[in-house]
């Protein structure tokens, strides 16, 4: 019999239960509140993000441009290689080889591994020559038309014997090299086929903003049709690789394999050739470049109508336009390109431009940087009348130019050296320099650096033929001081030299305050 002072189990979780519903009631009295101090309270006026549907993926995309992109695989030849009449030595020369002793470990190896008779193993019983060996490079590239044209990197075509485009659904083609550009790295390819092909156009990249997606469609590390996803990163990259650099920077996985291939926005038209990546290790990082649609196009037609393209051509070696040189040439900022010199023969020099002169437009167009003007003049057409604006002397004024033709690497020539020697030395304590007049009586030649000197600083060398200062000839000290006292009295902080080194111009600008 249970004593009275025990409940039974089942009046004790009656009890419990009781308790707990008497702990929530409670709660509820005094709101949830009371329990979740710490937590921030929920403002209706916060910023929110309605997704009222799912992403809808890039399959659609994909599905449709597929078919366009292929596989671009290159052979090259090489020479035979002949193992004939080695025998037993040594299959390579070095110095010091050729005199090992008949028993030395190094000799015994080979003659073991060759063979008694000089042959590799498995290959005995005569003198081996290795057949034409063909090794393979393999990229990407894209249908433009449905007779045949692809587009890819000249650098994936470079050196090839013979070219062979894999399609989307494994069979491969033929295909015959029409042209290239290496300025731009592009190259076409054309396929012979009675079928018609499924063919990309080229987008409107003006229109393309950083931050929208792409699709990378390619045949990265030889594996085949496969397809990244990324946005712009950034535009107007110039990474060095050519005069006309202008990439769209992406971060959709591109890799070895992916060159020539196509960057697609989501309407399945091709924004970009994806043609190098920034990697240190050599594989994707997430950061790519890509040739934009409007420089590709112009390219691309070019090559189908040419065989080459043909740009327009001003004749000037230019320099980016620094704050100092602004400064000494009373620009308001650094901008335009500035003449370091007037090619002979060339368009500019016959047309009145001069070393010294920035180029702030074309055709009204401004114009930013040397790249910028590059890019401007190469879009132009040969013998195309231009105005050309150039900052001299303190204003702007405005030079008709009819364009030349570009000329090839090959037809650029460089003007013949000239010889100076010292005859008297002259100092130029105020900006660290000793100079004295060129030979030819053209310039001042600069003999010794002072290298504390603002000179040294701005990578001025003993060897230097200063030509001018502030657009003006100078032929001895004095008319530097001249140049000088005028930059002064203009209320100018810096003057700005032009010297010639190795047949080269260029221009630097020396702080007044230094001398």
């Amino acid at each position: 019999m249970m004593d009275a002072n025990h409940s039974s189990p089942i009046k004790t979780r009656k009890r419990r239960l009781f308790a707990t519903a008497a702990s929530l009631a409670i709660a509820g009295a005094i709101g949830f509140g009371a329990v979740t101090t710490g937590t921030l309270p929920v403002n209706a006026e916060a910023v929110r993000v309605e997704t009222t549907q799912q992403n809808p993926g890039f399959a659609d995309v994909v599905e449709r441009v597929s078919p366009a992109v292929v596989s671009v695989r290159v052979d090259s030849e090489v020479a035979p290689v002949s193992d004939r009449g080695q025998g037993g030595r040594l299959p390579f020369s070095a110095p010091g080889f050729d005199d090992l002793p008949q028993d030395h470990p190094l000799n015994r190896f080979f003659r073991e591994f060759r063979g008694p008779d000089g042959q590799s193993e498995g290959r005995r019983g005569g003198p081996r020559e290795r057949q034409q060996a063909r090794p393979t490079s393999q990229g990407s590239g894209f249908f433009i038309s449905e007779d045949g044209y692809v587009v890819t990197n000249n650098h994936v075509v470079r050196d090839g014997s013979a070219f062979t485009v894999v399609l989307d659904d494994g069979s491969e083609l033929k295909a015959e090299l029409v042209g290239t550009d290496p300025r731009t790295d592009l190259a076409v390819l054309k396929v012979d086929d009675e079928r018609k092909f499924t063919y990309v156009a080229f987008a409107d990249d003006s229109n393309i903003r950083v931050g929208e997606w792409v699709v990378a469609v390619g045949n990265p590390f030889g594996l085949g049709g496969s397809v990244t996803a990324g946005i712009v990163s950034a535009r107007g990259r110039d990474i060095g690789a050519g005069p006309y650099d202008d990439f769209l920077q992406i971060d959709a996985a591109v890799n070895r394999g992916n060159s020539g291939g196509p960057a697609f926005n989501l309407n399945g038209e091709v924004v970009g050739i994806n043609t190098a990546i920034f990697s240190p290790s050599g594989g994707n990082v997430g950061i790519a470049f890509a040739i934009p649609s409007s420089t590709a196009e112009g390219v691309v037609t070019s090559l189908i109508e040419n065989g080459g393209v043909v740009r327009g051509w001003l004749g000037v070696q230019i320099q980016p336009v620094t704050e100092d040189i602004a400064e000494s040439l009373g620009l308001e900022k650094a901008r335009g390109a500035l003449v370091s010199e007037a090619q002979a023969d060339g368009p500019a020099l016959e047309a009145g431009i001069a070393a010294g002169d920035v180029v702030t437009g074309v055709n009204g167009q401004e114009v930013e940087s040397p790249r910028e003007l590059a890019r401007l003049i190469a879009n132009l057409t040969p013998g195309q009348n231009v105005q050309v604006d150039v900052w001299r002397n303190g204003e702007t004024q405005q030079i008709d130019v009819e364009l030349g033709t570009l000329p090839g690497d090959d037809q650029i020539a460089s003007a013949s050296p000239s010889q100076s020697s010292p005859s008297a030395d002259v100092a130029l304590a105020d900006f660290g320099l000793t100079v004295v007049p060129a030979e030819d009586g053209n310039g001042l030649l600069v003999t010794d650096v002072d290298p504390d000197s603002a000179a040294a600083e701005r990578g001025i060398q003993a060897g230097d033929v200063i030509a001018s200062v502030n657009s003006q000839p100078v032929k001895s000290s004095d008319d530097i001081s001249k140049a000088v006292s005028s930059a002064e009295e203009a209320g100018r902080s810096a003057v700005l030299l032009q010297l010639s080194r190795d047949n080269a111009n260029r221009f630097v600008a020396l702080p007044i305050s230094q001398g």
